[in-house]
């Protein structure tokens, strides 16, 4: 496995459960939710042009998945300057397209059995939660973090002045 193939798949493997938790939680809007945005627009994005130079799928020729990535390229550009205009419909259908989108992206690169997804996983079963055991401990780590760095100062009574 190449360095740029394995910088893309841990990018797509921490965009999707990253992507999911801002989609769910509650709480929209606020330091976190653009914290976390920004980290997960990063990924996509370079999940997104890192694809431009994987085309083992057809001998050197570009596929399908390409497609995707030019739409990711293009709907994750879109949700944040939406974002950024305040036009939170827009942001919220793009964002959600995105990741439903990466859903589907996972979905075919574990659904065809010679991709290297489902070859780690059948020879290597070890690692591979080895491997799904470290995502899950990033993703968790990377909205910690997010929390930690977004914290609003604790309000102060009138009492201690």
């Amino acid at each position: 496995m190449t360095p740029l193939l394995l910088s893309h798949l841990v990018a797509a493997l921490l965009a999707l459960p990253l992507g999911g938790y801002q989609l769910f939680r509650p709480t929209k809007g606020d330091a976190r939710h653009v914290l976390l945005g920004r980290v997960w627009a990063g990924l996509m994005l370079w999940v997104a042009i890192t694809s431009y130079w994987i085309r083992d799928i057809r001998d050197g020729d570009f596929s399908l998945l390409h497609i995707l990535s030019t739409v990711t390229l293009v709907t994750v550009s879109l949700g944040v300057v939406q974002a950024r205009r305040g036009n939170i419909a827009a942001h919220r259908g793009a964002m959600r397209g995105s990741w439903l989108g990466l859903c589907g992206a996972f979905i075919g690169a574990v659904a065809v059995p010679d991709r290297v997804i489902p070859t780690f996983v059948m020879t290597r079963p070890l690692d591979a939660l080895a491997a799904v055991v470290l995502l899950v401990g990033l993703t968790v780590l990377l909205v910690t973090v997010g929390a930690m760095l977004t914290q609003e100062p604790a309000p102060t009574s009138g009492l201690a002045r």
